[in-house]
């Protein structure tokens, strides 16, 4: 494994020295195309895109590594990578259009232009405008009503949006941050009512063509047709592998307002650059006004501060707030517009300071910000003359301790297992159909190899159930990839029969959009018969 590894590396280096450089000034050592390596062999990267522009011109736009590990196709300037919840910012840009030309208002309830449109409570329903469904801080719990979109369910989206009546509000309205991506799925509902073009058609035609992004594609599905694209990582036992059951796990067109855009470094610098010369485009066209670029650049909902540790302290942040489809920070004092995507072994990063007019995008096919973080903090330092610090270093540590926690976490959970108890009831006392609000239905059955689960609107949630302690039983999917064993606890009422089921992931590691902690399962009652 060793000898293997250190020749990844070796040919990693060799493929870098063909490529562009970056020449940064005032960074001692390694030179940055030899940094990009070392940032990919320390955090198990395979590959890497990489975008800057700064004063209205692009200084970067190439790839480095590979788009599959164990093969030569190196990534380029045009490998296209699913760049998540960085498509927020065109969902909140396709609004933005629409209050320019008067169609919509930022602050005018929801229910203007969707009289459907449903909360669970007929206040927030009354009072939430289109600006709430960019900001999270509707009420809803973080991530709620994600299983409706990880993995791909049988929803419509309009069903999804329909079904928000059932979403129970866990805070008060505008008074907590708690990201969410169900609300922007509202916002591409919207788009459709109001323009009459689909969100895909509208932010192709008003925004990408404007913009010149001619190689990204704003819906995911299109994922498994394409060629030059970078292949899914993730780790699994602790070493990263292909995740070659990305398009089954991911790729359902309904999220894409809120995470289904592909893109690369060349589409990334043009989407760059037009926003740092507020809305005007490289080919000189006006996308939006300076006036609507600091709309989507202004914070709205204060965000906790994260505590950096010491050996991470010139990360610190003064304050961070979620603005329209963007978040804004400090760094080292300079006010940042940035804004993260992740999607089953993807991470990319985009962030721009309006007041350097400097711009970077970072797009990776493995499940690690750490590592993207690593590159983005070497490029600005260099750009603010800041004094030489050792991000590599640093956010290996980061990355050693974050893996660290989620393996004492993971043992903690095992370690609380109460041994030697059985079930209450015969398993087949446990079967029948169930169902959530939100969710919909759910069924178990008791066959030869034992209780079975399966959520009717997901086809990847399909598995055996297999008993933990007590009445609790873990969810074992068919699709080992998905990384979200459940445990399922079956509570009875005072007969002896199930009145409730709950869920939680079983381990830390479990992406928190498999939101089962969420769903409140009843049984669902046998039709009366005559």
């Amino acid at each position: 494994m060793k000898g293997r590894h250190l020749g990844y590396t070796v040919w990693l280096l060799c493929c870098l020295l063909a490529l562009p450089r970056l020449e940064l000034k005032g960074q001692p050592g390694l030179g940055f195309d030899e940094y990009v390596a070392k940032v990919l062999d320390g955090f198990q990267v395979p590959g890497m895109a990489i975008a800057v522009v700064k004063d209205g011109r692009t200084v970067l736009s190439t790839g480095y590594g590979v788009k599959t590990l164990g093969s030569t196709d190196a990534v380029d300037a045009h490998t296209l990578f699913p760049i998540a919840s960085n498509t927020k910012a065109f969902t909140a840009t396709a609004l933005a259009l629409l209050v320019e030309e008067g169609t919509i208002r930022w602050d005018e309830p929801v229910i203007r232009y969707m009289p459907w449109f449903r909360m669970a409570d007929p206040w927030v329903t009354e009072a939430l405008t289109v600006r709430d469904l960019l900001v999270h801080r509707s009420g809803i719990a973080p991530y709620a009503g994600d299983l409706l979109q990880f993995p791909p369910s049988t929803y419509s989206r309009k069903e999804v949006v329909e079904k928000l009546r059932y979403l129970p509000l866990t805070t008060s309205f505008r008074s907590t941050y708690a990201y969410d991506n169900v609300l922007y799925l509202a916002a591409g509902q919207l788009i459709e009512e109001v323009s009459g073009m689909t969100w895909e058609q509208f932010v192709q035609t008003r925004i990408l063509n404007v913009v010149g992004m001619t190689e990204s594609i704003p819906y995911i599905a299109a994922f498994d047709s394409l060629e030059n694209v970078a292949t899914s990582h993730i780790p699994i036992d602790g070493t990263v592998k292909p995740l070659y059951t990305f398009s089954r796990q991911s790729i359902a067109n309904l999220t894409n307002p809120a995470g289904g855009m592909l893109s690369n470094a060349t589409d990334m610098a043009r989407w760059l650059t037009t926003q740092l010369d507020s809305g005007k485009t490289p080919r000189g066209e006006r996308l939006f006004s300076p006036k609507t670029a600091r709309e989507l650049w202004t914070g709205v909902t204060p965000m906790p501060i994260p505590q950096a540790p010491e050996w991470l302290a010139p990360a610190q942040q003064d304050f961070t707030s979620y603005a329209l489809g963007f978040r804004t920070f400090t760094y080292r004092g300079i006010k940042a517009v940035s804004h993260g995507g992740a999607l089953d072994g993807f991470v990319s990063h985009v962030i721009f300071f309006p007041s350097l007019d400097l711009g970077i995008a970072v797009l990776t096919n493995q499940q690690c910000t750490n590592a993207y973080q690593a590159v983005i903090n070497r490029i600005v330092d260099d750009y603010i003359d800041s004094p030489p610090f050792d991000w590599l270093s640093a956010y290996l540590r980061a990355e050693k301790q974050r893996l660290q926690r989620l393996d004492e976490l993971d043992s903690e959970t095992a370690t609380k297992r109460a041994t030697g108890t059985s079930p209450s009831l015969d398993l087949g006392q446990y079967t029948g159909k169930y169902r959530d609000d939100w969710y919909g239905d759910i069924s178990i059955a008791n066959t030869d190899s034992g209780l079975r689960i399966r959520f009717e609107h997901s086809p990847l949630l399909t598995g055996r159930l297999e008993h933990w302690q007590y009445d609790t039983f873990v969810a074992i999917w068919d699709t080992p990839e998905l990384r979200a064993d459940a445990f399922v606890t079956f509570m009875l009422d005072h007969q002896g029969k199930v009145a409730r089921i709950t869920m939680t992931a079983v381990s830390a590691r479990t992406d928190v959009s498999f939101d089962f902690h969420d769903l409140d399962i009843r049984p669902v009652p046998a039709p009366k018969t005559d």
